[in-house]
């Protein structure tokens, strides 16, 4: 690449081209680098060289992105890619045509020889007239700036000169170089070498899930099941399992491709669940799990039960106007809690809230709640608890012709 020192060398370069051209063609022809309105400089026979203009290269412009990384650190060397415009005004006497014939000249030279070569650059920064550039670097850059004409139109020209106030038209030509990269002098900070590279082609192979139930065919999920997840394409290189966040991979008892069986994860609680198959790639040397796929989210309900005593009574504490139940799996402040009590055999039914939580004494977590139950007949009743909408199973007789609901039981 090139220093800040290029473009000023391509003029420079440019006009020893078309010195070395002229110095035979046309007697006491000069090549001069002035603004057309400057008075006084302009060569009485010859061609002055001017950069009207300065644009982007559009094929190198955004060739050197990214230049940094997320932490600031410098990748590569920022560089602007740019097309210098240039104009070619030819002086001489018009009665023996030496502005065309200098013309003629130029334009032979750029279309035979449109390169500048890295020999030139170095023999035209070598000469003492052009000592300030000594420290360019030009001829070491990947592109070599090469010339094309440019088709100016009348019109064109028009408005070119119209911005040298009070100058009269000369014959002149436009001329584009490209492409000349100025890099910035920064230090990078380069990585290590690769030690050895792995290709890895995987197929987009993303598991579906189907549906998730209890494994003992229940219709209720409790805490106490273990979850058959049934779907397409679950197996992968590496399988993970999450339950609202929570990974529950190690609880995997069985794995295949159409189901996966589990123990759910400590930290439930009732209520929806999203569950999610996670399929990481495994890459590297030696391999490390990386971002892979991931299945749907699929919802089930997990429901909370009522704890049972040693003499399989249900875990209910009556001392009125007080009901303490203990449930499974635990319940956070943040939770709903209903109790929902139906008569046994009979037509009353009740529904009480939780007891506040006190924020100062009671914990985060308990699987103790208390309701305040007021207005109740004496009596037996089914009870219920209610935890974000998701209720605890009722139990059935064993009479397979008529079951009917047998508990929990509790007696008000």
């Amino acid at each position: 690449m090139s220093n800040f020192l290029g473009i000023a060398t391509v003029t420079a370069a440019l006009g020893q081209i078309l010195s070395e051209a002229l110095v035979p063609d046309v007697d006491d022809a000069k090549v001069t680098t002035f603004r057309p309105d400057t008075n006084g400089n302009m060569p009485t026979t010859g061609v002055n060289i001017f950069l009207y203009q300065v644009t982007p290269n559009a094929a190198w412009q955004n060739a050197d992105l990214p230049t940094r990384r997320a932490n600031g650190d410098l990748v590569q060397r920022p560089r602007a890619a740019l097309d210098l415009h240039y104009l070619l005004t030819f002086y001489g006497d018009e009665g023996k045509l030496v502005p065309q014939r200098v013309l003629g000249s130029v334009v032979r030279t750029l279309h035979a020889q449109p390169i500048l070569t890295r020999d030139l650059i170095r023999k035209t920064i070598a000469k003492n007239e052009f000592d300030f550039l000594v420290t360019s670097n030009l001829a070491d850059s990947i592109e070599l700036v090469k010339f094309t004409p440019l088709p100016l139109s009348l019109e064109d020209l028009s408005k070119l000169w119209s911005v040298y106030f009070q100058t009269p038209y000369s014959l002149s030509v436009a001329y584009q170089a490209t492409v000349v990269l100025i890099e910035s002098e920064d230090s990078t900070h380069a990585a290590l070498p690769v030690r050895a590279r792995n290709i890895y082609v995987a197929p987009f192979r993303q598991p579906l899930i189907e549906n998730v139930r209890a494994a003992d065919g229940a219709p209720t999920i409790v805490s106490t099941s273990t979850l058959v997840i049934a779907g397409k394409r679950l197996r992968g290189d590496a399988t993970q399992v999450l339950i609202s966040g929570i990974d529950a991979t190690a609880g995997i008892q069985s794995l295949t491709d159409s189901e996966i069986r589990l123990t759910q994860p400590v930290g439930l609680r009732a209520g929806v669940q999203g569950l999610q198959v996670i399929q990481p790639r495994l890459m590297g040397t030696p391999p490390v799990a990386h971002v892979g796929v991931a299945s749907n989210l699929a919802a089930f309900v997990l429901h909370p039960t009522i704890n049972k005593k040693v003499d399989n009574s249900p875990d209910v504490t009556v001392a009125l106007p007080n009901v303490t139940v203990k449930l499974s799996p635990p319940v956070s402040r943040s939770q709903d809690v209903r109790l929902l009590l139906n008569e046994f055999n009979g037509a009353r039914a009740y529904s009480f809230d939780a007891a506040p939580h006190n924020a100062d004494t009671d914990p985060e977590v308990t699987d103790t709640l208390v309701f305040a139950v007021a207005g109740v007949e004496p009596g037996d009743y089914l009870a219920r608890v209610q935890v974000n909408g998701a209720e605890s199973p009722l139990e059935l007789s064993t009479d397979a012709n008529d079951p009917v609901y047998v508990g929990p039981r509790v007696t008000i």
